[in-house]
């Protein structure tokens, strides 16, 4: 017994003790996304440099026409008289293409008598209008918005029926076997269910109405940033164009998250990995 114990402690003192793990400092990350446009930054400074052609400034040239523009006031007025621009054309594109896109993907005999258009305008080259539009509305903002209008709505249009016919039918004979009437249905069922693919309809057209927008101000009518832009390319100045550029790639880019953020909240109810 006592010889049994006193081997059961010379294993213990004989066995080595665990090793504690080397602690780690926190984990810092970086977003990817910081990290590439830094990375893009960074050649396009080193490449305009080495290449030296007046049509690609360094990005700090870019950047330093860019302050001086906000400086001036050029480019916050103009900017405003295109946002407002944008603004009517989305709503008036978002009431009207998704409207349109859910009578087409309810009601079989609309989508049938709606659909050639709809796709025929939507592949149809929406520049092309705005002498159209010139001609009717006047040189003035009822052309501009109407562009906007016109790049937008029929990609909402489609991606709204997609998103109505596209519901799983096992959803719409639940709902009927509790007895719910077809508004309740369409209400609580089909809407719903449709809104994740309807909220990536109208990503795409707010990414079309920044186009449209710049397209109207440059062709019809020479006002907001679109006239900043003909205006340089006038004078072959490189630097303001780019300028520009960069403040439209900024408006895009906060249209679009914008967008994002309205689909975070009608789409809560869906799991985390289904809105990703």
């Amino acid at each position: 017994m006592n010889t049994t114990v006193k081997t059961d402690e010379a294993v213990a003192q004989r066995s080595p003790r665990p090793v504690a793990p080397p602690r780690r400092g926190p984990r810092v990350s970086v977003p990817v996304g910081a990290l590439s446009l830094l990375g893009g930054a960074v050649l396009w400074e080193i490449v305009a440099r080495l290449w030296d052609v007046s049509f690609f400034p360094p990005l700090s040239a870019v950047l330093r026409r860019l302050g001086e523009m906000i400086a001036d006031g050029e480019i916050l007025g103009s900017l405003g008289n295109s946002l407002l621009n944008l603004l009517i054309g989305a709503v008036i594109s978002v009431v009207l293409g998704v409207g349109v896109g859910l009578l087409m993907g309810a009601y079989k005999k609309v989508e049938q008598a709606l659909d050639v258009y709809v796709y025929a305008l939507l592949t149809a080259p929406s520049l092309v209008f705005a002498p159209i539009f010139f001609s009717i509305f006047g040189l003035g903002r009822a052309s501009i918005v109407a562009v906007v209008v016109m790049y937008a709505t029929f990609i909402v249009i489609i991606n709204t029926a997609s998103a109505i016919r596209s519901v799983p039918v096992s959803l719409i004979e639940m709902g009927r076997s509790f007895c719910a009437t077809d508004w309740q249905v369409f209400r609580r069922i089909v809407i719903p269910a449709a809104m994740p693919l309807i909220m990536a309809g109208l990503r795409l057209g707010m990414g079309r109405a920044v186009k449209g927008m710049i397209n109207g101000e440059m062709f019809i009518a020479a006002v907001g940033l679109g006239a900043l832009v003909m205006d340089a390319g006038r004078r072959f100045d490189a630097e303001t164009i780019l300028a520009v550029l960069l403040v439209i790639i900024i408006v895009a880019v906060a249209t679009m998250q914008l967008v994002q953020l309205l689909d975070r909240r009608v789409t809560r109810w869906l799991p985390s990995t289904a809105r990703k």
